[in-house]
């Protein structure tokens, strides 16, 4: 049995399961029964490949940042996901839970997005697939993603606002469970994390292991081996994350960072670094490190990223962390804007606000002049140009 698998319950060692109401049960239950089967299917690999190639452009390149690796003195590869169609990772698990939706004969689709990346990359596939797409997202994230609102809305996907809580991703995702419970038999919802009941985390992690299987083939021919010596990215729910690790997680010689967005400090009250500030608990169908008061009431995340302010992470996440399989480093808005600005600026690549805190990392760790880095450059930074805008005052 490998140590950072899901056993047969939908568990990475502590963490995961599915905690649900009644009312999805069945739902789940047809999904955990015919996934793997289905995705390993002739028909749905071929489609999907193809798919991945012609219409995301895959692979995406592994790029030598030269000049970030001068300034470091180690080898910093960029894993170019920010030059998938749609501008993110996010697109590589639509992809994919499309063509299982269609296989398990559902008509509508719903999603939750934080930053709008996810609720684009679902909307881009419902209209290529010809399907009613609705996408549930935080009236807060709403406002300051407005770019990708108005993407989703020309890709014919409805945006319903979440009016509750802090109207941000995890009321979101909260309007999205209660949809799928009063609308159980057609719908199949497209989670854009690791995160929720089982099997989604298995679901989401195996469709973006093309990230960390295409890094292997890459680095070989650049660098004679299959294995870097770290692999870096942010972390909210975690799926680019999920992506990058997934090849490599069962060799220890491969060390794993995790990049959280610490807000304005970890003791400032707002933050969203949930291996620090987090205790087990459920969230969405799912037991993980969570953000919670005393009284097991969640505490409100916060993060000038939209893509990283969830009071929990994914379940292998906080099995990696438990185990100490990975290391996380919690950074800054501050960090991370400056972190963005030196990319930007160094190589020419205006990343997502959620990736740049990954690039943030280099004051807390001591890299050797031969280790080999592979960042995921996860999502690009156009949706993010008016934060940067603002906060620079350009």
């Amino acid at each position: 049995m490998k140590k950072y698998s899901v056993d047969e319950f939908g568990f990475y060692g502590d963490f995961g399961g599915a905690f649900v109401p009644e009312l999805l049960y069945s739902n789940l239950e047809e999904l955990k029964e015919n996934y793997k089967q289905i995705i390993q299917t002739e028909k749905f690999q071929s489609q999907f490949q193809k798919l991945l190639k012609d219409y995301v452009g895959r692979p995406t390149p592994l790029y030598f940042a030269e000049n970030l690796s001068e300034k470091y003195q180690t080898k910093i590869y960029l894993k170019r996901e920010d030059l998938c169609h749609t501008g993110a990772h996010k697109i590589n698990n639509t992809i994919g839970q499309i063509l299982l939706a269609k296989a398990l004969n559902k008509t509508r689709i719903i999603a939750e997005t934080g930053a709008g990346q996810h609720g684009v990359a679902t909307a881009t596939v419902c209209a290529l697939m010809g399907l009613q797409c609705i996408v549930y997202m935080g009236e807060v994230d709403i406002e300051r993603q407005a770019p990708n609102v108005a993407r989703m809305k020309m890709l014919g996907a409805e945006v319903r606002p979440a009016k509750s809580g802090s109207r941000t991703l995890k009321d979101a995702t909260n309007e999205a469970i209660r949809d799928w419970i009063n609308h159980p038999k057609h719908t199949h919802y497209i989670i854009g994390s690791v995160v929720g009941p089982h099997p989604y985390p298995d679901l989401v992690t195996t469709l973006q292991s093309v990230i960390s299987k295409e890094v292997k083939t890459q680095l070989r021919s650049k660098e004679g081996r299959e294995t870097p010596d770290y692999v870096i990215a942010c972390v909210g729910g975690g799926s680019n994350a999920a992506g990058l690790f997934s090849e490599f997680l069962e060799n220890e010689k491969v060390s794993i960072i995790g990049v959280e967005a610490s807000g304005k400090g970890v003791n400032s009250e707002a933050s969203a670094a949930t291996t620090i500030l987090g205790r087990e608990g459920i969230i969405h169908g799912s037991k993980t490190l969570l953000m919670q008061n005393k009284d097991g009431q969640i505490t409100e995340p916060y993060s000038i990223s939209a893509g990283l302010d969830y009071p929990g992470i994914g379940p292998l996440h906080a099995h990696l962390y438990k185990t100490g399989r990975a290391k996380f480093i919690s950074i800054t808005d501050d960090e991370a804007m400056q972190a963005g600005l030196e990319l930007s600026k160094m190589e020419g690549i205006i990343p997502a606000i959620e990736t740049a805190h990954a690039f943030a990392i280099f004051k807390y760790m001591n890299f050797k002049k031969d280790d080999i880095l592979v960042f995921n450059c996860s999502g690009r930074g156009d949706k993010d140009l008016e934060t940067y805008r603002t906060y620079f005052n350009y």
